[in-house]
Formats: C-alpha cells, structure tokens, sequence
C-alpha cells in the first residue's frame, strides 16, 4: 500500500520502522528545540506530517512501549485516530503518568503508528435485537479466567 504523507515542516520525519517486521511505524517529534512535560500533564507534540490515508483505512496510534515504560509517557487518549478524510497535521497528545518532569527531544521517536482497515457501517434502529445465551450480562459475567 501507498501513502501519501507531506512534510509540514524543517524539522519534520518520515515515519519509520524499527525492524524488518515491525507492524508500527515510528512517528517523530518534528518541533524545533525540546518540550518539558510536567508530572501528570498532557502537551500535544507535532509530528510535522500530514497523511493521506486510503479509504476503507485509518490510522492508529498507539505508545511506543520503550517511551511508556522507560519514561512514563504515552498517548493521553491511549489510542489516537487518524481518518481517512483528515489531511491536517498528526498530532500526538502525549501524558507523563510520572512523578517526575520528562522531556521531548526534536526529532525523538514520540510515538507508532498502525495503518488499520476500518468497516463503514450504518445503524439500524429496532424495537428488539436477537436474543443469545449470555443476553445482557455484563462485567465479569464470563467468569475471570
């Protein structure tokens, strides 16, 4: 698959792969000099790159586990969406669950991004939906192993 991406700035990336089979493509931080994120703040990162996502795709965009686990920082939205018919630019809303104040580089890997395909469906609105064995159980209702 082909996707068209547009580098909106100097310090912007193409995003890349870290290994042969990677299912993530890496998404940098294009921003001119360093962003301090505070403990338990949010700060939205550039990427500095817009996508033309495919009809019938979206992208994903999820932690890079080394920054989550390392760092404490991860996506504030746990999974961001990118649509297919959004061209504006990929920004990442990244969150210190730490105690102590982090730092983004220009040009740090700040996040991966998977290209998903998506079904585009329509709700039908009915008086009563079919029954099934589990019917409306709800939270834990299948047993915790």
């Amino acid at each position: 698959m082909d996707i068209n991406i547009k580098l909106l700035n100097n310090f912007a990336k193409v995003p890349t792969c870290g290994s042969a089979l990677s299912a993530g493509f890496d998404l940098y931080a294009g921003i001119p000099s360093e962003i301090i994120v505070e403990p338990h703040e949010t700060v939205k990162v550039d990427t500095g790159i817009s996508l033309a996502i495919p009809k019938g795709y979206f992208g994903a965009i999820f932690a890079r586990s080394g920054l989550a686990t390392k760092e404490g920082l991860r996506p504030a939205n746990c999974v961001g969406v990118v649509d297919a018919d959004y061209r504006g630019p990929i920004i990442v809303a990244l969150h210190n669950d730490t105690n102590y104040t982090r730092s983004i580089s220009a040009g740090e890997r700040i996040a991966q991004l998977i290209i998903l395909p998506c079904q585009y469906i329509n709700f039908n609105v009915v008086d009563e939906l079919d029954s099934t064995e589990r019917g409306s159980s709800g939270f834990g209702s299948t047993g915790t192993n």
